[in-house]
């Protein structure tokens, strides 16, 4: 396995380029505050991103965590990569996060100055310290006829008691974005898609018949997406008929996420029992 360091100052776009750079690089996965993405998808990992403190930000993003840092480690040596991608604000830190996670010493490191001007970076520090706005480097997924466009959506934000709306603060930079982009091109999902998704899901539940699937963009989710079942279930007590409602939803959301990479926010199933088919 072959490790590729990418560093820059916090703030410069490292996040955004990653998945071009892990393109050109022939990196399958890449690892970034904390989280492992393989093929353009989250795998493993706990988001720094997410959390409410620079400490505890840092730690994650190092992998401090041994819950977290197990789990990478595990999904790492079920993937065997023959190449990955380490973002880090230094080679210092890049180093940090290979030892780790027990991979080898990076053979070659990336600057980010050698793949974004200096005006690029520019922007990315102003997006970060004046909007607040950060980036997980998985590409957008579009829903037609709901996604339009790409979405910026914050996962919590946080003001100051301070009557500054103009004033953002490490304490407050809580929206998560996605690029605009990535090396295939915009993904876009039709709502056929989505229902065939959910009866494939379902496939090999015998109590359970999907009449009418409706979904709708998540207002308070980047990606997330809303989904409204109508379904048929075959007559049983309360209990056996709860069981199966809950195989199917864990089943349509493991189905939904892993193929479009999208997230689940929520599943409103409207139930029909007794009816025969």
């Amino acid at each position: 396995m072959e490790v590729i360091g990418f560093y820059g100052p916090p703030g410069t776009g490292k996040s955004d380029r990653a998945l071009v750079v892990a393109y050109e690089n022939k990196a399958s996965c890449i690892i970034d505050d904390g989280i492992l993405i393989y093929h353009s998808r989250i795998v493993a990992g706990k988001s720094a991103k997410r959390e409410e403190s620079r400490l505890k930000a840092v730690r994650r993003a190092i992998f401090w965590d041994k819950e977290q840092r197990d789990e990478v480690k595990a999904a790492l040596q079920k993937i065997n990569p023959q190449r990955v991608l380490i973002l880090g604000t230094s080679d210092r830190m890049v180093v940090t996060i290979a030892k780790a996670l027990a991979l080898p010493m990076p053979a070659r490191y990336i600057r980010i100055e050698d793949v974004a001007k200096p005006e690029d970076m520019l922007k990315a520090s102003e997006a970060r310290h004046k909007e607040g706005k950060h980036v997980i480097p998985v590409p957008t997924m579009e829903l037609k006829p709901y996604f339009k466009g790409y979405m910026v959506d914050p996962l919590r934000f946080l003001r100051s008691r301070k009557k500054e709306p103009k004033r953002f603060s490490e304490w407050n930079e809580r929206s998560v974005v996605r690029p605009v982009f990535s090396y295939y091109g915009k993904l876009t999902f039709s709502d056929k898609v989505i229902e065939d998704l959910v009866n494939y899901a379902v496939s090999g539940l015998k109590k359970i018949k999907i009449r009418h699937v409706r979904s709708k963009k998540s207002e308070s989710q980047v990606n997330g997406l809303i989904l409204y079942l109508d379904v048929n279930v075959r007559t049983g007590t309360p209990q056996e008929i709860k069981n199966v409602i809950h195989t199917m939803r864990d089943r349509v959301q493991r189905e939904i996420e892993y193929t479009t990479g999208m997230s689940l926010e929520t599943i409103k199933i409207n139930i029909t029992t007794g009816v025969a088919w």
